[in-house]
């Protein structure tokens, strides 16, 4: 503006143009004014570009650099018990450093290390990366605190350093890091009061987390500044007093919150998450007139509500998850809970509730889960609930609940969990619950029930808990083992109930002809009864000796071949001694062997891939046998050999046309390895990843579902599919990492689409 006004104004000059005698003085004016603002225009642009150049170089330094700072790094690290930072050397690029990642100028952009149990102090040296964007060191041993250093990191966006033994007060000076979306600093040893300052510059932040430390004092009122704040967790702390009101997402588990609860953020826009939980909240829950259309989950558990549940919670129509348990909540069930088109999970044990089950649940078609134990519910289980077909567990026990079982359960053949004890529940047990092939528990105790126990759940092959005690139910108990093994307990206190295991014999006295003929015709069942079962276990006795005479038959050509104490790759003085298990004969056995053989793993042109939780090598020995060899990188998850030979153990039992054959494995306390067959090329890998590919490309993706998913988001599972895809891409620098993956998924579950 200042350069416009030296010059005449557009005005002027089309007066002189009008003036024929003016015009010489125009052109004049015109071509000096031109000059003028051409020289001007170019010194700007030189003082900008020297400007432009000195901050660079003043804020910026170069790979050498960050190379003398990242060894400073190392310096500071007291035991690194995986040899983590083994490749950390003077004469190597700092950008092919184990856990380095770059840009694609050559400057540290991420420092990534999980579970690798580094010790030490972290560097203050970190500080002179001033293109760092992510510091992950999550699961490690550091102690001290964060360096003040870091607040020069202008650039970082996201700390992890949650699961190490930092302590002290959280640093101030993060809320001057006004990049910052992501902070972990749970499962340390942090005490004292969250800062205020923390959240000045918040406005970016979307994930706060401080949960497992000893923290003390008030949420800050100042966390409302993070108006993109997604979610927070402050669980398993010291915290008391009331939340700030203008807080979006609540996840504050486990701590001492009281006072009324903060219902009136319901309506905000972005609300998907809302958990009070496990603290001390009271009063009631408000009337909700507004919802908030992304609002998943509502978790109000454990607190000291009271009041009844208002009627305008069934207008958030996106919920999945409602638990209002173990409150003082009143009333009844509200009215239209089935307009919750999308529930499920429904759990509401543990309060008050009169009234009947609403027979809207059965509308509910997707519900897995629902939980109303211990109200003081009356009337009928309602038929409507054999819609659910779904239903993984219901649990209406400790109400008052009367007439029959429904005959109609057994439409519910997902269903895993069956609590219909502590009721008033009379006539017998169904016929139609043995095909419930998936029940783990079965619990009619404490009921009304009368007739016999049912052969059919003898078919409940799952059954893990069984409970029909505390009825009047009669006759012989089911002489199948999987109901008898279940105890006395199972069957007490039903006076006409008699066999294994309880300790009543089923043989009835009486006198006259009827009662001798009954007892003949009772006695000719039982002998028939004997020689079935004689027979029966006369044949399995022939069955299993045949098995056991091939079996030993057949022992010295075994495909198992067990080398202890077998020393691996070593020949020094210092030999570790290992277990290797063999599952083929077509491997080769002797030690001399397998000697030659491991040479791979220290050969990187017989490298084929890697992960995160190992290196796969390609072996071969003399005669031309090619195996797969996966070096596992536990970080000291498995620690005995016990604990490795169960998870080998599940492997092995693992059966698909699609997964390569399992040969054998090694342990020793330092290396672990998995012994598999090669495919050259990875030919089966290729045809599935393609095969997937080109059912999305021609819109049919849902053929490749599991019919186990259906009822869920067909979006959201294509999403994840791509996802898998993208994670199995062939060349591994392509394949995303697990903080990246973590929150690709986060976002589909937000019902963004991701790219």
């Amino acid at each position: 503006m200042r350069v416009l006004q030296e010059y005449p104004d557009p005005v002027s000059i089309g007066s002189t143009i009008n003036n024929a005698k003016g015009l010489d003085l125009f052109i004049n004016i015109y071509s000096v004014s031109m000059r003028r603002l051409y020289r001007l225009c170019l010194s700007h642009a030189l003082l900008l570009l020297i400007s432009l150049f000195l901050g660079f170089a003043a804020t910026t330094v170069s790979p050498a650099t960050e190379k003398e700072i990242l060894l400073q790094f190392k310096g500071n690290i007291s035991n690194d018990p995986y040899n983590s930072l083994a490749n950390w050397v003077p004469s190597s690029n700092p950008c092919n450093y184990n856990g380095v990642f770059c840009n694609p100028l050559g400057f540290v952009e991420r420092i990534v290390f999980w579970n690798t149990s580094l010790s030490g102090v972290l560097s203050p040296a970190l500080s002179g990366l001033r293109s760092l964007r992510i510091l992950t060191l999550f699961g490690n041993q550091f102690t001290g605190n964060i360096p003040q250093e870091y607040a020069e990191l202008s650039t970082l966006w996201k700390i992890n350093l949650s699961s190490n033994a930092l302590s002290g007060s959280i640093p101030e000076f993060i809320g001057d890091l006004q990049s910052i979306r992501f902070l972990d600093l749970s499962r340390n040893g942090y005490t004292g009061e969250i800062p205020f300052a923390l959240f000045k510059f918040c406005y970016k932040t979307k994930f706060v987390s401080f949960s497992h430390n000893s923290l003390s004092g008030s949420v800050p009122a100042s966390i409302a500044n993070c108006t993109h704040l997604e979610g927070f967790d402050f669980s398993f702390n010291n915290l008391s007093g009331q939340l700030p009101s203008g807080i979006c997402d609540v996840p504050v588990l486990d701590n001492m919150f009281t006072g009324p609860a903060p219902f009136g953020i319901l309506g905000l826009q972005n609300l998907s998450y809302f958990n009070l939980s496990h603290n001390g909240f009271q009063g009631g829950i408000p009337e909700v007139r507004t919802c908030s259309e992304s609002l998943k989950f509502f978790d109000a558990s454990s607190n000291e509500l009271d009041g009844e549940i208002p009627l305008g919670i069934t207008n958030c129509k996106s919920l999945e998850f409602i638990d209002l348990g173990f409150n003082r909540l009143n009333g009844s069930i509200p009215v239209g809970i089935a307009n919750l088109e999308r529930l499920l999970v429904f759990k509401l044990g543990n309060n008050s509730i009169e009234g009947t089950i609403p027979r809207e649940f059965g509308s509910i078609e997707l519900l897995l889960l629902l939980d109303l134990h211990n109200l003081n519910l009356a009337g009928e289980i309602p038929k409507d609930i054999s819609n659910c077909r779904f239903l993984r567990e219901l649990d209406v026990s400790g109400n008052a609940l009367d007439g029959e079982i429904p005959n109609t359960l057994d439409n519910l053949t997902s269903l895993e969990v069956l609590d219909l004890h502590r009721n008033q529940l009379d006539g017998g047990i169904p016929e139609t619950l043995g095909s419930l092939s998936n029940l783990k528990l079965l619990d009619l105790s404490q009921n009304n029930l009368s007739g016999t126990i049912p052969f059919s759940l003898g078919n409940l092959a799952n059954l893990k808990f069984f409970n029909v005690s505390s009825n009047n139910l009669s006759g012989p108990i089911p002489s199948i083992p999987k109901i008898q093994a279940f105890g006395a307990a199972a069957f007490l206190n039903n006076s006409r109930l008699c066999g294994t295991p309880l300790d009543i014999s089923c043989s009835g006295g009486g006198n006259g002809t009827g009662n001798k003929s009954k007892k003949n015709k009772v006695l000719s069942n039982s002998v028939i009864v004997a020689i079935v079962a004689a027979s029966l276990i006369l044949t399995g006795v022939c069955v299993v000796s045949i098995m056991n005479i091939r079996a030993r038959s057949r022992k010295k050509d075994d495909v198992t071949t067990v080398v202890e104490s077998t020393p691996l790759g070593s020949t020094d003085s210092n030999v570790i001694i290992g277990k290797l298990v063999l599952f083929s004969k077509t491997l080769p056995s002797k030690y001399e062997d397998w000697e030659a053989g491991t040479k791979a793993l220290l050969d990187k042109e017989c490298l084929i891939g890697g992960g995160s939780i190992g290196t796969v090598y390609r072996t071969t020995f003399e005669g031309g046998v090619c195996i797969a060899v996966k070096k596992l990188e536990t970080l000291g998850r498995i620690r005995s050999q016990d604990e490795f030979e169960q998870e080998i153990g599940r492997l092995g039992n693992l059966r698909h046309p699609n997964l390569v054959a399992f040969q054998g494995y090694y342990w020793s306390s330092t290396m672990q390895l998995i012994l598999s067959e090669f495919i050259p090329n990875a030919n089966e890998v290729v045809v599935l990843c393609e095969y997937v590919r080109g059912l999305l490309e021609t819109g049919s993706a849902s053929d490749c579902f599991d019919r186990s998913l259906r009822g869920f988001s067909e979006n959201e599972l294509i999403q994840v599919m791509k996802l898998g895809l993208i994670c199995t891409s062939e060349v591994p620098s392509r394949r995303p990492s697990m903080a990246e993956v973590v929150q690709v998924l986060e976002s589909i579950r937000s019902g963004v689409e991701s790219s």
